[in-house]
């Protein structure tokens, strides 16, 4: 029989995504990480203007969000962190399969040059 669903939440793997270090924190890291990004998670409390960009910058990746920058640091131990990145990983997949329904995009897929 299956559990419940409030008794099976994302954070629970939280724990994994530290000690695997799959996790990029902040934006500059991200951009210069972008061939091992999975998917980008953007805090409540972020500005729109900031929200806005991140959404353009990461447009080809999934943009979900979720949680507050008090919440990211109780989980991962980022300070002041409104940004995070998942490296690609089957644990990435695992948490972003959970968090999908937070999604704010659809990633674009990259252009195909047509010959």
């Amino acid at each position: 029989m299956k559990e419940p669903a409030s008794a099976k939440t994302v954070e629970r793997l939280f724990p994994f995504v530290i000690r695997s270090r799959i996790l990029l924190v902040g934006r500059e890291t991200l951009g210069r990480s972008k061939s091992k990004l999975h998917f980008v998670l953007i805090t409540r409390d972020i500005s729109e203007q900031s929200r806005a960009q991140v959404l353009s910058d990461f447009a080809h990746y999934p943009v979900v969000q979720l949680y507050t920058s008090a919440e990211l640091e109780k989980f991962f131990g980022v300070k002041g962190a409104k940004v995070i990145g998942f490296q690609k990983s089957g644990l990435a997949q695992s948490v972003y399969a959970e968090l999908k329904q937070h999604r704010l995009n659809k990633p674009a897929k990259p252009a195909v040059n047509a010959s």
